[in-house]
């Protein structure tokens, strides 16, 4: 007991010297026997993370999945993922991407630190409930995420900021505030998501209007 004291101590001390943006809560998880582990990457989804240090200035969690760099994706590789689970679900494909753009930047292997995967970073609760088998596969996310928007784009009335908070923060917030709710995170997510929307949408209108005048 006294050692994990002092590891905690160290710990603590290691997320108060790093500089804000390279900031990282500690989380602490006991695995299949017994023992107790710190971690400030909670990668494995198969553990039940617990926040035991909470650092300062840390930006929001889709902030910090869109900001990853390093990878060599093309976003187009998923265009015929988009393209169906639009056709399914009557989601404005543009809006997908935006989704998908501010959740995970393109980042099919993305886990948030609450345990959020894949590219429309799905819950492990939301991704069962959505018969999501696999939430690493492009295809299976993207259509339980676009579900999951359509759903919220229904309860809303087809009112897409409130879908989007309600995306980020959960419907029962959004129906209790009846608004989006004063997180920062959620408001900052709305905005992100709308901004990338309407950007992706004049590429697409400018990109039709250019085969227009081609033919």
């Amino acid at each position: 007991m006294k050692r994990t004291v002092i590891l905690l101590q160290i710990l603590l001390i290691c997320a108060l010297l790093l500089p804000s943006e390279g900031q990282a809560d500690i989380y602490s998880f006991i695995d299949s026997n017994g023992t107790l582990h710190y971690t400030n990457t909670p990668s494995d989804p198969r553990q039940k993370y617990q926040v035991v240090v909470r650092s300062l200035g840390v930006p929001p969690r889709f902030l910090r999945l869109a900001a990853r760099k390093g990878s060599s994706v093309d976003p187009k590789i998923y265009e015929e993922h988009i393209r169906m689970a639009a056709n399914t679900y009557n989601v404005d494909p543009n809006l997908i991407k935006a989704v998908i753009k501010a959740e995970s930047n393109f980042d099919h292997q993305a886990i948030s630190p609450k345990g959020a995967q894949g590219l429309m970073q799905l819950m492990p609760g939301t991704a069962a409930d959505l018969k999501v088998q696999n939430p690493f596969n492009p295809l299976e996310n993207i259509l339980g995420g676009t579900n999951y928007l359509r759903q919220m784009l229904s309860r809303f009335g087809g009112n897409t900021s409130l879908a989007l908070a309600a995306y980020n923060a959960g419907p029962n917030r959004v129906e209790a505030d009846r608004d989006i709710p004063a997180i920062p995170e959620t408001r900052e997510y709305v905005r992100t998501v709308l901004s990338h929307y309407r950007i992706m949408s004049a590429d697409t209108y400018s990109a039709l209007g250019r085969r227009t005048r081609l033919h």
